[in-house]
């Protein structure tokens, strides 16, 4: 029995169904560009083996790991971490054989979607995982693991990838990507700059994350001049190092353009810990206006990832540290809450500012109009919540009457989980051939012109707005 349907995704009336085929068959083999996501650039420098298949498909994928804990699953017996080293489940057969009795848990997600592509393209497992067949899953896909083809390297290129971006704190020294760079390998592995850690006052070890910025620097990070001059220096290593973007995850997507006494006065502030919570959010929004003025003179794409109110349980972040699944989305403003940046940038034609959102009511009502007049804008794809088939659907109807499809950024996969990126892209270019082929059949565009545009969502304009 196979699990991956060839019309999958496609639509179910045939006049369309056909034309969506034809479509996907012109780009499915397309090289993958992948210009935002947080695999580890050490895979690719040591290019090392990957551990057992629970250490690979499960522990670090906080898609599945936090379906499994809302239906009562510790992590602890997935092998999830904890913050103080206690001890947690280390065999991969026994959490994989706990992930195989819940995968039906993920009937109808997108995680159940990826996976199955996942265990079908790239370990052969042509059947349906149940917890019958899990012993036999897990001895297979563990044999591939330790041969060759299946290290980091071997992968990226099985994979056609033709470029991907890690995201690295501003403080990281980068040397897995000077390892990859000096490695002689021809795989493109390139850094974003992402400074949440000495942007964020509320981030953990701030005042230390900012001596530290003064250290590698040379800065003098207690005063504001010398603040803004070390970010200036990191985002140039960055770049000497094939940096083509910054990455911000903030609470909100506030921006702020005060005087340069006045951010001087509120930098004094929050350096010396008396910032109050409304200090430290303007502080947080007049950086992403100071980050978005480098961005015309150094050329880093931005990218703003607000709207998500980050390690929402304190018990969770307290056992097990950021980022393990308790991260939720919020309601967010864009037109109020950029306009300060787009008043000091928002008409530059060569900035390329490009939008996320947790909040998709905001998509037809806020960012396709921003976005379908400020030079400097672009629409990134659907994001984390919203990376399935209904959120991609529902972002092309929302937002292509009003930005159509130029000013947005093709698809990233923006994920941890790296034998889940062929998947994600294949999901999202079934998903727009589908959507052109509509538009084909209502005669609303000409057949020819879906080709075009079909290429371009799947390779060319990402490759144009992340400078790839």
């Amino acid at each position: 029995m196979t699990i991956l349907h060839d019309d999958r995704l496609f639509d179910a009336e045939p006049k369309a169904r056909g034309v969506a085929r034809a479509l996907y068959e012109t780009v499915k083999d397309l090289p993958l560009v992948s210009p935002h996501g947080h695999t580890d650039p050490r895979w690719y420098a040591e290019n090392a083996h990957f551990p057992d298949p629970a250490q690979l498909l499960i522990v670090p994928d906080h898609y599945v790991f936090r379906m499994l804990f809302s239906q009562g699953v510790r992590l602890e017996d997935l092998g999830v971490p904890t913050a103080d080293g206690s001890a947690v489940e280390t065999d991969g057969r026994t959490i994989w054989r706990r992930f195989a009795e819940n995968y039906y848990l993920f009937r109808g997600t997108p995680t159940r979607m990826w996976m199955d592509h996942t265990l079908a393209t790239l370990f052969g497992i042509t059947e349906r995982l149940t917890p019958a067949n899990a012993d036999a899953t897990y001895d297979r896909i563990a044999e591939l693991l330790l041969t060759d083809a299946y290290r980091p390297r071997q992968l990226f290129e099985r994979f056609n990838l033709e470029v991907i971006s890690t995201t690295d704190a501003a403080l990281d020294d980068l040397r897995w990507h000077e390892m990859i760079a000096q490695s002689g390998w021809n795989g493109r592995v390139v850094p974003a700059y992402r400074p949440d850690s000495v942007v964020d006052p509320d981030f953990d070890g701030f005042d230390q994350n900012l001596d530290r910025l003064g250290e590698i620097t040379g800065e003098d990070t207690g005063s504001w001049a010398g603040y803004l001059e070390a970010h200036r220096q990191r985002r140039a290593f960055f770049i000497k190092h094939g940096a083509t973007s910054s990455d911000h995850g903030h609470p909100t997507a506030d921006t702020a353009n005060l005087s340069a006494n006045a951010a001087s006065l509120l930098f004094d502030k929050v350096r010396t810990g008396t910032a109050n919570a409304a200090e430290k959010a303007l502080f947080r929004a007049q950086m992403l206006t100071e980050m978005a003025k480098m961005s015309v003179d150094d050329g880093l794409v931005l990218q703003i990832h607000p709207g998500s109110w980050r390690n929402h349980s304190p018990a969770m972040m307290t056992r097990f540290g950021r980022d393990k699944g308790f991260d939720i989305p919020t309601q967010t403003d864009y037109v109020g809450a950029l306009k300060p940046l787009l008043d000091v940038v928002g008409t530059e034609p060569d900035l390329s500012v490009i939008l996320f959102t947790l909040d998709e009511t905001s998509y037809a009502r806020e960012l396709a109009p921003l976005a379908g007049v400020y030079p400097a804008l672009k629409l990134g794809p659907p994001w984390w919540f919203h990376d399935s088939p209904e959120g991609m659907r529902r972002f092309r109807e929302m937002a292509t009457e009003t930005a159509g499809f130029y000013n947005t950024v093709g698809f990233n996969d923006d994920t941890r989980a790296f034998p889940s990126i062929p998947a994600r892209h294949d999901v999202a270019r079934r998903i727009d051939c589908a959507f052109l082929a509509r538009l084909v059949t209502e005669h609303r565009l000409e057949e020819d012109e879906a080709h075009e545009v079909a290429h371009d969502l799947a390779y060319r304009l990402v490759k144009q707005a992340y400078r790839l």
